[in-house]
């Protein structure tokens, strides 16, 4: 059998430079912090990352994302269903639209968020009669992740339900079951994993956000502190180490959330036949 040709330089090669590529932009940041953690002892790592202000920050980091992650995995499931199967004036807006918070530079959102929302702002404004605050509370934190993690949800089931035959909807249909019982048994099957994956990431993007979150956040302690903030405090106190230890807990958090959503995405990929 001849030997397969590849465009780009051959194995050892391009795999030496996968390495040093890797080493030097993740692998040597993530040795940084684990570095600067282990200065302080594991007492005093055990103290930083259990202080109650910073387990209320996890809290409030972990609880709100799972909840703003919960939201965009029905929503964006609705959402990439219009996109993917209807054709409608002004759906290449809508669809840019959705990408939007890729490209929209954290802090802008935060400011815009807290422009709309603020007690005396557009919207704020109608609400603050009937006692209702979203500025400098943990609903404007969900918004603001809300927002942030949307498009992941939508990326990610888009390509499914793209790819999902309306001949097996029909077939559904013509063997006498109604909508309910073809989403439940025919459509929600094949979109879940996607779902899941979507949700994962959506999580794992909010867990992370500061920019959005800080300004319409109120940064109160013990109330809308998120972690991200406890590590910028930190900092801004010359306190290295224990943002560091703080950093620490937050990458191992990110690894899990990653693994979750590789193994998703395979689970996926198998259900679907892909190699």
């Amino acid at each position: 059998m001849a030997k397969r040709k590849h465009v780009l330089p051959g194995y050892g090669l391009t795999m030496g430079y996968t390495w040093i590529y890797l080493g030097i932009i993740v692998l040597l940041p993530f040795a940084g912090l684990l570095l600067k953690t282990s200065t302080i002892g594991w007492e005093g790592f055990w103290k930083t990352v259990t202080a109650p202000q910073v387990v209320a920050s996890y809290k409030v980091s972990f609880g709100i994302s799972f909840l703003a992650a919960l939201t965009n995995g029905v929503f964006g499931v609705i959402a990439a269903w219009v996109l993917a199967r209807y054709e409608f004036p002004g759906r290449k807006i809508l669809d840019a639209i959705t990408d939007l918070p890729f490209a929209l530079p954290t802090a802008v959102a935060g400011i815009a968020l807290t422009a709309l929302y603020g007690p005396n702002e557009w919207i704020g404004q109608f609400l603050s009669p009937y006692g209702i605050k979203i500025s400098f509370t943990q609903a404007g934190i969900f918004i603001a992740l809300t927002f942030i993690g949307l498009p992941f949800v939508v990326r990610t089931v888009q390509p499914v339900i793209l790819e999902l035959s309306a001949e097996v909807e029909e077939a559904a249909a013509t063997l006498g079951a109604n909508r309910w019982q073809t989403f439940r048994r025919v459509i929600l099957p094949a979109l879940l994993p996607s779902i899941l994956t979507g949700i994962t990431l959506s999580f794992g993007r909010a867990v992370g956000e500061y920019g959005s979150v800080v300004f319409i956040s109120g940064n109160l302690p013990f109330r809308t502190e998120i972690t991200p903030l406890m590590i910028v405090s930190k900092l801004e106190s010359y306190d290295y180490s224990g943002a560091a230890a703080i950093g620490f807990v937050m990458l191992v958090a990110s690894f899990a959330i990653v693994l979750v959503s590789n193994s998703l995405q395979g689970w996926d990929a198998r259900r679907r036949g892909i190699n």
